[in-house]
């Protein structure tokens, strides 16, 4: 049966009472005698009675001003996904009153985080949708937001200890467990594990770390874990340099290296070398849906990419916003996205025609 919709002249009409009062008591305003307060109330919980949010909405054509802090994608190609998320996003709350302003940062650069940090607290938006690259830096703006009640989602890198709105991406964990558990079946015989985290500062990336410790755990748990050594290197490069002298160093104290774990998006660097030097033998996981890796994906020189859908973290990030600011609903704490793991074979299902 087709649910009947419940008006505000409904509930009044029951209570025998005004619109106005009815009102008054929905929204928390205003002088209503306590018995009536209690009659309507009743009323509401008996009716199951939903406020129309999206209505009240349009009707009050008030705007919503969002800030959205996150990294150059000019800088790093992986952040055009979620841009492109948000500008969807956009489209669709347009109508709603939401707008987003973006405060765009260099990646490598902790002190042009701080300098956009700053102008969105000056600019005092409604919402804030923010990857917290920088955990260091992001930490005392967390308290400001908090202070000055601005809502505040995170996307791509999960912090403990802070009250976000909302966090949107995938189970860093779980993706650690999910990478080893995908080497280990194209594990032959024994040797050693490489987990590289290529071009970052590990101790200020909170979710890489945790990324590497799902990773090693699971090692852990297998009943033949003393036949695989996982290590872990940090493989830092400037723009105008070469990968090539760090993983041959490697190479040369690991000889018996069967896999590597590239744990952001920079499996196509380690690929590009594993190609030029032959060495297809050496399994490789990565991240994300970027063109250099879908490249080696398809020559399966990266044998496996795990798809961490910036762009519905971008998508859901604001989505996420707009529920609690403008449609008023309950937001759970945490919103995972799915871990997709991508081959050869599937690869065509995951990319948009567009």
């Amino acid at each position: 049966m087709k649910k009947k919709i419940v008006r505000i002249k409904d509930i009044a009409e029951k209570a025998q009472t005004s619109k106005g009062t009815v009102d008054r008591v929905l929204h928390n305003r205003g002088r209503v005698a306590d018995d009536v307060r209690e009659r309507i109330l009743g009323i509401i919980k008996e009716l199951n009675y939903e406020p129309n949010f999206i209505a009240q909405s349009l009707k009050s054509q008030r705007t919503f001003n969002l800030a959205a802090l996150v990294p150059d994608p000019h800088m790093d190609s992986y952040w055009e996904a979620p841009e492109t998320g948000m500008e969807k996003a956009e489209k669709e709350l347009r109508q709603y009153g939401v707008t987003i302003s973006r405060y765009i940062f260099d990646p490598h650069e902790e002190q042009s985080f701080i300098a956009k940090a700053q102008e969105v607290t000056r600019e005092h938006p409604d919402g804030l949708l923010i990857a917290p690259v920088f955990y260091k830096e992001a930490l005392p703006f967390f308290k400001e937001w908090a202070a000055l009640n601005i809502p505040y989602v995170l996307f791509n890198t999960q912090i403990e200890l802070v009250n976000p709105l909302c966090y949107i991406g995938q189970d860093s964990y779980r993706s650690g467990c999910l990478a080893a558990k995908i080497l280990c079946f194209g594990l032959q015989s024994p040797g050693s594990i490489l987990v590289a985290h290529v071009n970052e500062d590990i101790s200020n990336s909170a979710h890489l770390i945790t990324k590497e410790k799902g990773f090693r755990d699971y090692f852990n748990t297998l009943p033949e874990k003393s036949s695989f050594k996982v290590i872990s290197k940090e493989i830092n490069y400037a723009e105008n340099e070469s990968i090539d002298p760090q993983l041959e160093s490697i190479l040369k104290d690991e000889p018996g290296l069967k896999a590597i774990y590239v744990t952001n998006s920079k499996a196509f660097e380690v690929a590009s070398y594993l190609e030029r030097n032959q060495l297809g033998h050496i399994k490789l996981v990565g991240y994300d849906l970027l063109k250099p890796n879908l490249n080696y994906l398809n020559k399966e020189i990266i044998n496996f990419l795990i798809n961490q859908n910036p762009l519905g973290q971008g998508y859901w990030g604001i989505h996420q916003l707009a529920n609690h600011l403008v449609f008023k609903k309950e937001i759970q704490p945490i919103k995972f996205l799915p871990l997709d793991i991508i081959t050869k074979e599937n690869l065509d299902y995951y990319l948009d025609p567009q």
